[in-house]
């Protein structure tokens, strides 16, 4: 499936040439590391022992026999530290950091899950840690800044394009330009120039590794069918990596419907078959592009989806036909949430809630004997500003405005 960085035609390093000897030590160190099994024998030491691994498989019951269809069960990513698959990446590359001497670690973020993990890894390691992120971004998670700022990490809104994940990702590009001897660049999904993707892809792979054991000891069998949202692709190439072998497991990739098909205000590029292949930001995938190749504006109601490209990894799977990709819209989204929420205890994030909506929409027409996995990519504690804003929920409403009525009288009485 691979060559020098390749999945068929997609992938490549597409970088400037500052920055091939950087991106050369990175491959190099990653390679050793692979090739170490003492490497990944820590790593799962790490995990096991900061960050809550391995996390567990839970049948949603209720909703089960709501549906009447498949069983459903959900990958618990959400009970890994920071609250998202993120950290399972961030951590790898934090002990890759530390073997390559680097003192400096800088990060995109959209959703902020990828920007509190990356700055709990250097509050854990002893690195200086900054944080791009677009100041769009910055606006709808706040929680998720301050707790990155509270670790010790410079946040840094970016004011460019559509001030979301791509224009973040830019800007750490060009940090890491004038910084390449003291300073990684975490990058968070399973994107960019090679070694990125198939690097992250490979830390991510535990959540795969344990979900295969898990359901084969919890049901017997392996499921069905595997859902996971799909933005950059670290999370659903994390929970594939455990089934890409199994032909009898069909995976199933959701992208943020956004507004729905046509409108402009979407981020599914291979959902709605909208994108074309191009080159951007060091590698070459779908995007979301016009005749020119210039990049568009993209719109979800979750941060982390709200992406114009997608894993070389994944176009592959998805020519290759081994991935079946879908759409969810931002109504669909929401309504899944709620859904989970009331039904089943469960809080997920926006993200994991657009794999919940298809799952859902889909599990009626299956058997009862089939079983089928959500993967949970994280929990919708930093959601919490944008779901009460999208349900118009009056408590909230009030609350805020008591809030800010608050905070008008301290300055005034200042």
């Amino acid at each position: 499936m691979k060559n020098s960085g390749y999945y068929s035609q997609f992938g490549g390093a597409f970088i400037p040439e500052i920055l091939v000897s950087t991106f050369d030590e990175l491959e190099s160190a990653y390679l050793q590391a692979r090739d170490d099994p003492s490497f990944w024998k820590e790593y799962l030491e790490l995990m096991s022992t900061y960050s809550c691994r391995a996390t567990p498989i839970t049948r949603l019951d209720n909703l089960s026999e709501e549906l009447g269809g498949a069983s459903l069960y959900v990958k618990r990513e959400d009970l890994n530290h920071t609250g998202a698959h993120k950290a399972n990446n961030v951590m790898g590359q934090g002990l890759l950091t530390r073997r390559m001497g680097k003192k400096r670690v800088i990060a995109e973020t959209g959703a902020g899950q990828h920007g509190v993990a990356t700055a709990t890894m250097a509050a854990k390691f002893g690195f200086d840690c900054t944080i791009y992120m677009g100041a769009h971004d910055v606006a709808r998670q706040r929680p998720n800044v301050f707790w990155m700022e509270q670790m010790g990490a410079t946040v840094v809104a970016v004011t460019d394009g559509s001030q979301t994940l791509k224009d973040a990702i830019n800007e750490a590009f060009r940090d890491w330009v004038t910084n390449m001897d003291d300073t990684h660049y975490v990058l968070g999904t399973a994107c960019g120039p090679h070694p990125f993707p198939e690097m992250v892809s490979w830390f991510q792979s535990i959540i795969g590794i344990e979900a295969r054991e898990q359901m084969l000891e919890r049901t017997g069998s392996l499921p069905k069918r595997v859902y996971a949202c799909v933005g950059g692709g670290s999370n659903a190439m994390g929970i594939f990596n455990g089934f890409l072998d199994d032909d009898g497991v069909e995976l199933v990739g959701v992208e943020a419907g956004g507004r729905g098909e046509g409108t402009g205000q979407h981020a599914a590029r291979l959902a709605y078959d909208e994108a074309t292949i191009g080159v951007a930001q060091g590698y070459k995938t779908y995007f979301l592009q016009d005749r020119d190749g210039q990049m568009q504006d993209t719109h979800s109601v979750s941060a982390g989806l709200d992406y114009v490209g997608v894993s070389p990894i994944l176009s592959h799977l998805h020519e290759s036909k081994r991935v079946r990709f879908e759409a969810a819209t931002d109504d669909e989204v929401v309504a899944a949430m709620q859904r989970t929420v009331r039904r089943e205890g469960l809080i997920p994030a926006l993200e994991s809630s657009h794999a919940f909506a298809q799952a859902y929409r889909e599990a009626p027409m299956m058997s009862k004997d089939d079983n089928i996995l959500i993967n949970m990519s994280g929990r919708a504690d930093k959601d919490i500003f944008t779901v009460a804003d999208a349900i118009n929920d009056p408590k909230w409403r009030e609350f805020i405005i008591d809030k800010a009525r608050g905070y008008q009288q301290e300055i005034s009485d200042a």
